[in-house]
């Protein structure tokens, strides 16, 4: 696969970060709220009281002091809980595609491409706005590209099984310029009434370009090495939402329609099958730990992270070979391996290898083993 290059990122960042104090104020007025009303409920027994959270408790499970979101006032009010989006019409640009152009034209100009060099737009992500038309093809529309364009949902893999994809479609002859973009409004699924998730998720939105090498500048870039995907079925990151919701003969409660996940069972399971993924994937490219110099991953939680990359290289990574944007970001979802790739990459010298990896829902996970050009 040395004829695939990732050629160029691309980032768009909300102007709204909302910090884990604001967050929590917010939620512990909720809590304040719902323990008043419910009283008499709660002291007979009938109904549980709700707990209070903390910032520090927050920043301990998953390293994440603040996030980014498409909408501040909504979140932050204790009678709404979750952001506030502008209904817009059939002929208007849609959020997630206005933030899609936004993260590819840097991306493209990095690159030095116009939109008509781009043959496919693919979009992956873990939420998409509608179920048609595909928002690759509101995409390619706006930013004047392509010949074709599809999405693609594997929740926060997604961007791995996008670069896959795209390296697939440039190895097969079929195009051989992909843009491959992960729109993420995560704030919109998250339930920000649940203790254990409220603070997890932020909004963001990246971009790849992937090319054929002989259309990239010497030296510039990362080769592309080879790609390996891996799913299992698992309910212990779940989302109910769907349209099929509306003719259930039981109705889903709210919390059910939103991110649900069993965080302890996820940490269990999802870190050992991550390191060993890649640990394989470096062994059938001949590469060692040794040789890896940066690990790009998936922005979920600190803890697993250190856990992953301790497994991978065989001892404690060095703050350099495995960056994190968590404090900053929050969790991302697909979009945050290449968040992290887009900001500690060009210090990298020529022929340093680096694994971008994303993991979640599924469960789902791919790795991208790449090599500075």
């Amino acid at each position: 696969m040395n004829n695939v290059v990732i050629s160029a990122s691309g980032l768009y960042t909300p102007p709204e970060s909302v910090s884990n104090e604001e967050l929590v104020t917010a939620f512990n007025a909720y809590v304040e709220n719902f323990n008043r009303d419910n009283a008499k409920a709660i002291e007979a027994g009938d109904v549980e009281a709700l707990t209070p959270s903390n910032a520090d408790f927050i920043y301990k499970a998953s390293g994440i002091k603040s996030r980014y979101v498409v909408d501040k006032k909504g979140i932050l009010d204790p009678e709404v809980m979750h952001p506030w989006t502008r209904t817009r019409g059939n002929d208007e640009q849609s959020l997630q595609c206005e933030m899609a152009i936004a993260a590819i034209e840097p991306c493209l100009e990095r690159a030095g491409k116009r939109p008509e060099d781009v043959d496919a737009v693919i979009v992956a992500c873990s939420n998409l706005p509608r179920p048609y038309p595909a928002l690759a093809v509101e995409v390619q529309k706006y930013l004047g590209a392509g010949r074709f364009g599809f999405d693609i949902n594997v929740a926060c893999a997604s961007a791995a099984f996008g670069i896959q994809t795209a390296a697939d479609m440039i190895k097969s002859g079929s195009a051989r310029t992909v843009l491959m973009v992960n729109p993420e409004i995560c704030s919109a699924h998250l339930n920000f009434r649940d203790r254990d998730s409220h603070f997890i998720f932020g909004d963001v939105c990246t971009a790849a370009l992937i090319e054929h090498a002989d259309d990239v500048e010497e030296g510039k870039g990362f080769d592309v090495l080879g790609t390996k995907l891996k799913t299992e079925f698992s309910n212990n990151i779940r989302n109910n939402f769907g349209f099929l919701n509306r003719t259930e003969s039981e109705e889903r409660s709210n919390a059910d329609k939103l991110f649900v996940q069993n965080g302890r069972r996820v940490f269990k399971e999802v870190a050992p099958m991550v390191a060993e993924m890649i640990v394989e994937h470096a062994n059938e490219l001949d590469l060692t730990a040794a040789d890896i110099k940066r690990l790009w991953l998936h922005q979920a939680n600190i803890n697993m992270n250190t856990l992953i990359s301790k497994r991978v290289l065989g001892r404690e990574a060095e703050a350099e070979e495995m960056p994190s944007v968590l404090a900053e970001y929050g969790n991302t979802s697909s979009a945050s391996p290449v968040i992290v790739f887009h900001k500690f990459s060009d210090d990298l010298k020529s022929g340093d290898i680096g694994v971008l990896c994303g993991f979640g829902a599924g469960y789902s996970a791919g790795s991208v083993v790449t090599r500075k050009r």
